[in-house]
């Protein structure tokens, strides 16, 4: 979660909701790690789950990442939710609860659906006060 907060803090720098995630292979190492890019890649789907599951499975040559975790500093969203588990993630670690646009305690609950085509473990709010320091302060500045 430790790299995930720093891609968090340096999103927020550039000027993006600070939202950061690493992708861990089985073994540990770390695949993939990225911050938000939607302002910057004028994308709205440029999260940064969306981000390091793309850059993990083009490192892997793979389209599927059984095994890896996930880490990501706030809730995931139902678009990056359903990602993780089109890219069949063993696990989702999260930081912040999202209650507004979370899609795996709040929300859609992306798992918890009859048509899931994938339950990896999941592992929510870890870091939790931090990650959410990091979302409320971005969002104090802007007001």
């Amino acid at each position: 979660m430790g790299l995930a907060l720093a891609q968090a803090q340096a999103a927020g720098a550039r000027g993006e909701v600070p939202v950061g995630a690493v992708l861990l292979a089985p073994d540990g190492t770390v695949l993939a790690q990225d911050g938000n890019r939607t302002e910057a890649a004028c994308d709205a789907s440029a999260h940064a789950e969306l981000l390091v599951l793309r850059a993990a499975a083009a490192r892997l040559g793979s389209p599927r990442l059984p095994g890896c975790t996930l880490v990501v500093t706030l809730e995931p969203c139902a678009m990056c939710a359903a990602a993780a588990a089109a890219f069949r993630v063993a696990r989702l670690v999260f930081g912040a609860y999202d209650p507004k646009g979370g899609a795996i305690e709040h929300g859609a609950r992306i798992f918890q659906t009859q048509g899931a085509i994938h339950h990896p473990e999941i592992i929510g709010g870890v870091r939790e006060t931090e990650a959410a320091a990091l979302l409320q302060d971005f969002f104090k500045r802007l007001r």
